[in-house]
């Protein structure tokens, strides 16, 4: 009897031990549908709330609206989307969860209105942090969403959508918002009827005069003889100058957000750098049906640079971003000084990625010659320090290659994550659907990538440009659905492209590796089916590939197949329907390094 005393009273401290502490908004004064500026009083309630190792912070359920003043401020470099200049870097950040653990933020349906340029959420230097059941909008997107009401080759009228503030200046309409102002515009048209998005050019309007306007209206008189608007198209307007992101996740451990509505997020997204396990469950990037806009994110939706552990997306849904639904990737960074045997000086080359950590002591990372994209040699740093904003110095354990030289490129193997995506429908972009260049374990399963612009899935790698990392050596792409993907890139719109940054071909030694594609569901629009260079172990096997063209078919149209410097391919037990057959196009490589057969009327042909 004593025994089992003992262990009740045990089990019940350590049910008292573990209980999560209560915080309301509503106790600190936060009323729904108020209109009332609610920052000062989230920022105190998080700030009661950092104090605790297991709380929950409750929402009210909702509108809340939140402005700039009385919300917290960071100064934050932010992985593709820091501008290079010398403006401030100073974020208002609307939720602030910085060294926190074990918090949950239950939203309880409420939809937090941000005012001006704001961050909708940022967790810092956290651990087990949940936000769920919470929705996000803007009260002014920084998006400008104009329908085309008459078009002829002179005249054009657009209606301005009730969200999309404008004034005339100078002939030239000026789009603003709470202390903002479109300086420069990028245009995308979506064509509603197609759910398709192309890339656009405002600039015609601009040499138009402008005859006529009010505040829901602007109509013009010049050249539009090549513009191809129709009536119904919308205009999608934005300053394409990065300085924000939807929400940010940095440095941080064990991050979930589960049934979170991101109505619209300025700037890139919800993104994460270098942070270890995030889960995204039934999270939606998409504008709320009653608003009447088309689009939700200014660029990405899912950005995730540097970060390790496991992602996990499922189960999500994103419509009308300016650029990709999700991206994963490292960084690379460019040895610009040998400092002696040990000693390097390794800077960011973007001109939108730089300011931020991008190793630590213990990190392992892999030296890679820029010409070819292959990696030669590895090391494992002693310390890293930032001596600007540019530049890190890093000193090795041991001996740096004798190989390295100044002008190779540095990946932190350490920061490189597995991948799950799974259960997701991509929709509504005028780009790709899903980018990811990681070394370790990614799984691709039962999505839908409903006529993205450009690739379906986009497997890159590159030291020229955008300097994002690295390469891949387990994917699987199985049971997924592709519907008319890469309509903006024609014949040359594969739907799943395997393209490193690089023609440099080194004989027998290949980027890529161990890629499957299998039991996938894909619908052209054009014959553009698969792409890959320089990869080693492609098993494309048991897909079903119909040919239903956007537009008007085309006799004879075949599927398309082209490899570049691959090796040990299958292509085998695939079923074509529609074409007239597929054609296997190959380049610095030979024919015995495919295995092919049950692929119907292929024709193989070599590329000079």
């Amino acid at each position: 009897m004593r025994k089992k005393i003992y262990l009740f009273l045990g089990l019940c401290l350590c049910c008292w031990s573990v209980s999560a502490r209560e915080i309301k908004l509503s106790n600190y004064g936060v009323k729904p549908w108020s209109f009332e500026n609610a920052s000062a009083a989230v920022f105190n309630a998080l700030n009661d709330a950092k104090g605790e190792d297991n709380v929950v912070l409750k929402l009210p359920g909702g509108r809340v609206d939140l402005w700039p003043e009385g919300a917290p401020t960071r100064e934050l470099y932010i992985s593709n989307t820091t501008e290079n200049d010398y403006k401030p870097k100073i974020k208002h950040v609307a939720l602030l969860l910085e060294g926190m653990k074990n918090i949950t933020i239950e939203g309880n349906n409420t939809l937090l209105v941000l005012h001006g340029k704001m961050v909708s959420f940022a967790i810092i230097n956290s651990t087990n942090v949940t936000i769920k059941d919470v929705e996000v909008d803007y009260d002014r997107p920084s998006m400008s969403e104009l329908k085309v009401v008459e078009s002829s080759k002179s005249r054009v009228k657009l209606g301005v959508h009730s969200d999309s503030k404008f004034v005339v200046k100078e002939g030239q309409s000026v789009f603003y918002g709470e202390g903002w102002r479109s300086n420069h515009l990028h245009s995308i048209l979506m064509r509603p009827e197609q759910n398709m998005m192309h890339y656009s050019s405002w600039k015609p309007f601009e040499n138009a005069k402008i005859i006529d306007y009010s505040a829901d209206h602007i109509t013009f008189e010049g050249d539009f003889a090549k513009s191809d608007l129709r009536k119904g198209d919308v205009l999608t307007v934005r300053d394409p100058y990065r300085d924000n992101c939807g929400a940010f996740i940095s440095l941080s451990k064990d991050v979930v957000l589960e049934n979170v509505k991101m109505h619209y997020m300025h700037g890139l997204g919800v993104l994460s750098q270098f942070t270890e396990n995030i889960t995204l469950k039934s999270v939606e990037v998409g504008p709320r049906e009653e608003s009447g806009r088309v689009i939700a994110a200014f660029a990405d939706c899912f950005h995730f640079s540097g970060c390790r552990g496991v992602i996990t997306v499922d189960s999500c849904r994103t419509s009308g971003s300016h650029d990709d639904p999700m991206n994963v990737h490292g960084t690379h960074l460019k040895i610009t000084k040998l400092n002696g045997p040990r000693q390097a000086v390794v800077r960011f080359m973007h001109h939108q990625t730089y300011g931020f950590e991008a190793f630590f002591k213990g990190d392992s990372v892999a030296f890679v010659s820029p010409e070819n994209l292959l990696i030669h040699s590895f090391g494992k740093i002693k310390s890293a320090k930032m001596t600007s904003k540019r530049e890190m110095l890093l000193d090795f354990e041991e001996d740096l290659p004798v190989s390295l030289k100044e002008g190779d490129c540095v990946e932190n193997v350490s920061w490189t994550p597995e991948v799950i995506v799974k259960n997701c429908h991509f929709q509504r972009t005028n780009t790709r659907g899903l980018l990811v260049t990681t070394r370790r374990k990614v799984l691709i399963e039962n999505n839908t990538f409903y006529r993205t612009g450009m690739h379906g899935i986009l497997i890159a790698n590159d030291c020229n440009f955008w300097y994002e990392s690295g390469p891949v050596t387990d994917i699987t792409i199985r049971g997924n659905k592709f519907i008319q993907c890469g309509y903006n890139q024609g014949h040359k719109g594969y739907v799943i492209s395997i393209q490193p940054e690089t023609h440099n071909f080194i004989p027998r030694r290949y980027i890529h590796s161990n890629i499957t594609i299998e039991n996938n569901e894909i619908t052209c629009g054009y014959g553009a089916v698969l792409f890959a260079r320089a990869t080693d172990g492609i098993r494309f096997i048991n897909n079903t590939i119909t040919y239903k063209p956007i537009l008007k078919a085309v006799d004879g149209m075949k599927a398309l197949f082209e490899l570049e410097h691959c090796n040990d391919v299958e292509i085998k037990e695939n079923r074509v329907d529609g074409f007239s057959g597929a054609s296997l196009v190959l380049s610095s490589m030979k024919k015995k390094q495919v295995k092919q057969n049950s692929l119907d009327n292929l024709t193989v042909k070599m590329k000079e």
